[in-house]
């Protein structure tokens, strides 16, 4: 038990799941994601030497005084039953591909069809399995859609042996885009290769589910991780837009029932019955930082950003891009580009580094500044700040919060997740 135990507990550190010791052929396998996840494995061979060790007691004979058996009984019963659920509610959920792009930074978007059972908020995740990878292995990712589509998405980073696969795969049924489409490679339910089958699971709760109980929403990602926010964005997005139709719809009925009365000659004054509407949205602003190193970074999400900008006409929503590989404003060396990006943005409305509405700024945000701002501007309010990218940023982050709700009104509440 104490070998097998320690071999999965060396193969699931940091350095040994995540490739960072280079080992030579044919060692090279005792390492990655697919080492630490079989290896975890072993502890149905660790519970079954437990309980042959528990029958052989010394100090007692009775069978049923010895307990091992009893206290084992509850956990294998709820991860069976777990196991199972999912087995059975993955079987459930088969999906359809509806398009599939690749883009800058071995990023792959898969959209697919939405199963009637499956419902979500904004910011959680699901499970997402390829058979044609592996017909065992299941991996987590941030579900990009809104609530609201008729469509579920996913964007993958090509980070490890299993996404290195997926993209391989998909890379094999896609083709070129033609003009007017984004992404280097793309393919649909049009295009002539089959499109590998994949398996859903979920979904799972997250912490940016809890967005809508905040008043002002600070949203913050680094690369890939913005992708839970996304989701955010486009549920707010959608409800700004319902509300108003919404307002414009009860408008337009007050007007009709007001000459309706006006043109009546009767002397009594009819009782109207209120319309009604439906709850207001809490959430008043957003603030969406997003941090990436590369360029093509800007390309995946190009659509959100561009619809967004068009659509929330009352600026709920305010979006910041930020590139760290160009040197900050105000620096003589970044002073051209900064140049020639306020120019085409006055003149045109088109951000020339990300392609979007969006203007983007360079090197890093002020994070203190940032938040400060936000203390003076929404006093008394209760900020809702969502974190998902390295740890590294989330200390600051959470030390800045709590500094500022020891001096002020405003009360940050830190919420941070990690891929």
């Amino acid at each position: 038990m104490v070998i097998f135990m320690a071999i999965a507990f060396t193969l699931a550190t940091r350095w040994f799941r995540r490739n960072l010791i280079k080992l030579p052929k044919p060692f090279d396998r005792i390492t990655g994601f697919n080492a630490f996840w079989y290896s975890h494995h072993l502890f149905v061979i660790v519970y079954v030497l437990l309980i042959i060790h528990g029958e052989f007691l010394y100090l007692v004979h009775i069978w049923y005084r010895r307990t091992t058996w009893m206290y084992l009984a509850v956990p294998v019963l709820l991860y069976a039953g777990e196991r199972i659920l999912r087995f059975f509610r993955s079987g459930f959920s088969t999906v359809r591909l509806l398009k599939v792009a690749i883009y800058p930074g071995g990023v792959l978007t898969l959209q697919m069809s939405k199963p009637p059972q499956f419902r979500y908020k904004s910011g959680q995740y699901m499970f997402v399995q390829c058979p044609a990878v592996s017909p065992f292995e299941w991996h987590p990712f941030s579900i990009t859609s809104a609530p609201g589509d008729d469509y579920l998405s996913v964007h993958i980073r090509q980070l490890g042996d299993w996404t290195q696969a997926l993209k391989r795969l998909f890379s094999e049924v896609c083709e070129p885009p033609v003009a007017g489409k984004s992404g280097l490679l793309r393919a649909d339910e049009a295009t002539k290769k089959s499109l590998p089958k994949l398996l859903i699971d979920g979904p799972y709760g997250a912490p940016a589910q809890d967005y809508s109980k905040y008043d002002v929403l600070l949203l913050v990602g680094l690369g890939i991780g913005a992708t839970p926010f996304i989701s955010i964005l486009k549920d707010l997005l959608n409800n700004i837009v319902k509300m108003e139709e919404q307002a414009d719809s009860v408008s337009d009925t007050s007007k009709a029932s007001d000459v309706s009365v006006a043109s009546s000659n009767e002397s009594t004054t009819p009782n109207r019955v209120p319309s009604k509407r439906k709850k207001t949205l809490k959430t008043t602003n957003a603030y969406f930082y997003w941090v990436t190193r590369e360029q093509g970074s800007f390309d995946w999400f190009k659509g959100v950003m561009n619809e967004v900008a068009e659509l929330d006409q009352r600026g709920v929503i305010e979006m910041h891009n930020y590139l760290t590989s160009v040197y900050e404003e105000g620096d003589a060396r970044s002073a051209l580009i900064t140049m020639v990006q306020a120019l085409n943005h006055a003149k045109n409305g088109v951000d020339i580094v990300s392609g979007t509405r969006v203007r983007t700024h360079f090197a890093r945000p002020k994070w203190k500044n940032v938040l400060s701002k936000l203390s003076s501007k929404h006093c008394n309010a209760r900020i809702g700040v969502f974190y998902c990218g390295a740890p590294v940023l989330a200390k600051e982050l959470s030390k800045l919060c709590y500094e500022l709700n020891q001096k002020g009104s405003t009360k940050f509440e830190f919420h941070k997740e990690h891929f």
